[in-house]
This record gives C-alpha cells, sequence and structure tokens, in this order.
C-alpha cells in the first residue's frame, strides 16, 4: 500500500491489510466454502493471480493447493502453463470449452475475470456445465455501473495506461485482455445463471481508494463517494452463486 493508505488505514502496519480491503473480502469468504473434499477450478487463473501478492495472509489464503482435493487452474493464456498453484494445468482453447466431464467441480473461483468475457452466454453456460450441484460459482470482477466499470468505458482505449499511471500510481498489476463488462450486473447475472438453476449470494462493495494521485485530500474525497453510494453503484461486484442440488 502507499502513504496514503496507510494514513487512512494505519491498520495497515498490522498484517498489510486494511479493514475495507477488497481482496481480502473476497478471498477469505471463498476460504470460508472451502473444504478439503472439494475439486476446484481457478477459471482464468493466468501465471498464479495471487503468488506475488504483497500481503502473506491473502497470498496463503489465495492458494488451494493442501487445502482441497485438487485444483485445477485453466485460462486461454498460456501463462498459465507457469502457474504454481494447481494441481493440474490446462490451456484452453478459443472456443472456452473446458476438456472435463460435466459435473466436475464443486467450486469454481473467478477473480477479476467477469470483466474480460467476451462470450458471456457460452461462459455461463459451461461453467454451470462443469459445476457439480450444490457447488459454487464464486467471481470477484467490477460492476459496470460503479466507477471503475463507467471510468473503463469513458476513457479510450488507447489512454487507459495513460491515465492509470497518474490517478493509481502504485498499480503492480496490468490486465492481458482489456475489459468488456457483459458478466458485470445483477441483472446479468441472473439472466446468465437463472434462479432456476442457481441461488444468489451477490453483492457489491467499494473497498479503499485507488485512484487518488497520492493526494490524502482526493483519497478522503473517494471515502466519501463511497459513503454516500447506493448499493448498485458500487464499484465491485462479489459474486457468489450456488447451483441448485
Amino acid at each position: 500500500m502507499s502513504g496514503v493508505e496507510n494514513k487512512l488505514y494505519p491498520e495497515v502496519s498490522a498484517g498489510g491489510y486494511c479493514r475495507v480491503d477488497h481482496r481480502m473480502e473476497y478471498i477469505v469468504r471463498v476460504n470460508s466454502l472451502l473444504n478439503t473434499e472439494m475439486t476446484v477450478l481457478e477459471y482464468g487463473a493466468g501465471h498464479g493471480k495471487w503468488q506475488n501478492d504483497p500481503v502473506i495472509l491473502r497470498r496463503n489464503l489465495g492458494n488451494f493447493v493442501g487445502r482441497c482435493a485438487k485444483v485445477v487452474a485453466c485460462d486461454v493464456d498460456p501463462a498459465v502453463r507457469r502457474n504454481p498453484q494447481a494441481n493440474v494445468l490446462l490451456l484452453l482453447e478459443p472456443s472456452g470449452r473446458l476438456p472435463v466431464a460435466d459435473a466436475s467441480f464443486d467450486l469454481i473461483s473467478a477473480f477479476s475475470v467477469f470483466e474480460h468475457v467476451e462470450d458471456a452466454e457460452s461462459v455461463a453456460a459451461e461453467l454451470t456445465r462443469v459445476l457439480k450441484p450444490g457447488g459454487w460459482v464464486c467471481a470477484w470482477t467490477p460492476n459496470k455501473w460503479g466507477y471503475v466499470g463507467i471510468g473503463a468505458r469513458l476513457v479510450p482505449r488507447r489512454l487507459h495506461k495513460v491515465v492509470l499511471s497518474l490517478v493509481e500510481r502504485h498499480r503492480e498489476e496490468e490486465d492481458s485482455f482489456l475489459p468488456v463488462y457483459r458478466m458485470n450486473t445483477r441483472s446479468k447475472l441472473r439472466q446468465l445463471f437463472p434462479e432456476t438453476h442457481f441461488r444468489h449470494y451477490s453483492y457489491t462493495y467499494d473497498g479503499q481508494p485507488f485512484y487518488h494521485a497520492d493526494s490524502v485530500l482526493l483519497a478522503r474525497l473517494w471515502q466519501f463517494v463511497f459513503w454516500v453510494t447506493p448499493p448498485p453503484f458500487k464499484a465491485f461486484y462479489m459474486v457468489f452463486l450456488q447451483k441448485n442440488a
């Protein structure tokens, strides 16, 4: 975290994360669903999203190996072949079809993936196919109608990197695929994962301010904006869907 976050959230010095950390909010809840008998799919896993996390607890919670029966990591990006946080690595074809049998997984985790999906209907159908009855689809993704999603769509793609370098100077990760926001609203999630087949426990969340250009004043302004923002317009979706048994 930058000095700004440390000033706003002094508890960062006690463990490395703040009380409203959006990544921690997601990964703790996923871990609360995990058990030693599960087969887990890390969907869109890349080279291992959590392995270089600067917060030791988040890094440990993000690695499911040894805490469930099997972890399968998949991605269309060849970087998945370097992923150390899985028992099985799958490089997907452009079609995105998973080379596994129906009802293969107890839990699917997709962190920062849904916003990049072009063919939302096909991906949702495939996730539904490979998930066991009673199993969970878990995802963290920007809300299409939150400030992150709206900002990403308003700023021309050619300027994304420039703008981010100005307002989020300590940004460490870089998306290989540009966001398209086709699985990122409450109504769309209910369309893709209908209530006839899924129970919905998703919610929106803001987390800590990032786009503050190292200004405490601007960061505090963001905190106020988060405080007055209604739930449908908060920054991120915490997606938790349970397939009917």
